[in-house]
């Protein structure tokens, strides 16, 4: 019983609850509207209240502006810290890992794959110009060709963990794929053009602004269901950071939980992937900062507070690759580490026993 409590602390009172929820929420409430705001051009956070609730600014570009560009990059950014967060925190429970993210599995590794497919494929950059000057269908393209490889390296994944029953044993086998699939978009790329390989390292960059809203429409469904399938799993999710013993003990059918897991990570950062490129870090040091700040391992309570600081995080890093002032936007995901790795660092430190909370 004492190992319960130590693995499975109680949730604190409501009162701190709300209090809890209600600053994180400020948090990203906060961060959204200076997102919004900041940029080449800078908007008053008043003008930006009135465009969002659809009245006239007091200049006509300032609405275009926001609502064009900024609103769905800002939009972007939220599901992306979301998705990528949670999916980070489960992969780590499930593996009972705390080095273990959302690509883990290789289904990233599947999207840029299934990418360098489309962008690599012909030897020559009649693709890559012909891709561009379809403009927003392009970008669909893309999408559906990261969306075809995650899918098919979820499908792969799938079927051996029915297999495998030993998550260790997964790990390595997912890693294997991620390695045999970047080991193949290396070979691609060695015998690409120059011109194919540059469109395709920008890509591989990731980034908030090329997300359409018709986009974010999916993006928001996906993401939802993914973080639904992640939130009832909240139970099997605490059984399963005591061990598979354990779990099989309280109830817990392991092996349906471990491949609903599987699908819900798949699907949180596979559809991110698709649509923004591979994004690093963050799925792997917002769980820890989140279970540093709030002091237990029960999922009821991690898998929000996750999604709500996964989006503090993200629209932290936007503001700053925009770099405010300037029309220079910096790679997201090399923002994503240099803010993400101190946190890491600060969180490891203070805790001293990192892996006390998988074990």
């Amino acid at each position: 019983m004492q190992e319960i409590r130590k693995h499975t602390e109680s949730i604190p009172q409501s009162t701190t609850n709300r209090w809890y929820f209600a600053g994180l929420s400020g948090g990203v409430v906060l961060l959204f509207l200076v997102n919004l705001a900041l940029g080449s051009v800078d908007i008053p956070v008043d003008e930006i209240i009135v465009i969002l609730l659809g009245e006239g600014a007091t200049h006509e570009s300032w609405t275009k502006i926001v609502l064009n560009i900024r609103l769905p990059r800002a939009l972007t950014a939220i599901f992306a810290g979301s998705a990528l967060s949670i999916g980070g925190l489960l992969m780590q429970t499930l593996f009972r890992n705390p080095l273990a993210g959302p690509s883990v599995l290789g289904i990233t590794a599947g999207a840029s794959l299934g990418v360098a497919v489309v962008m690599l494929a012909t030897g020559t950059i009649t693709s890559i110009f012909a891709i561009q000057q379809l403009s927003s269908v392009g970008s669909w393209i893309i999408a559906a060709a990261a969306s075809v490889g995650s899918f098919a390296v979820l499908l792969l994944i799938l079927a051996i963990s029915v297999r495998i029953r030993d998550n260790v044993t997964l790990l390595i086998i997912g890693l294997m794929i991620a390695n045999i699939t970047i080991a193949l978009v290396s070979i691609w790329q060695y015998f690409s053009e120059p011109e194919q390989i540059q469109d395709y390292l920008i890509w591989t960059f990731g980034s908030l602004g090329g997300v359409t809203m018709s986009q974010i429409s999916i993006l928001f469904v996906i993401i939802t269901i993914g973080t639904g399938i992640a939130f009832l799993l909240s139970k099997s999710l605490n059984g399963l950071l005591l061990g598979e013993n354990y779990a099989r003990s309280m109830g817990i059918a392991v092996q349906q939980s471990r491949i609903w897991i599987i699908i819900s990570t798949s699907l949180l950062a596979g559809s991110i992937t698709a649509f923004c490129g591979p994004i690093g870090f963050v799925g792997i040091a917002v769980p820890h900062l989140t279970r540093s700040l709030l002091g237990t391992n029960d999922h009821r309570m991690l898998i929000p507070s996750t999604f709500l600081m996964g989006a503090i995080l993200m629209l932290a890093c936007d503001i700053i690759a925009q770099v405010p002032g300037s029309s220079t936007t910096l790679p997201i995901s090399a923002v994503t580490s240099l803010v993400g790795s101190p946190v890491v660092v600060w969180v490891i430190v203070q805790r001293k026993n990192l892996q006390a909370s998988f074990s």
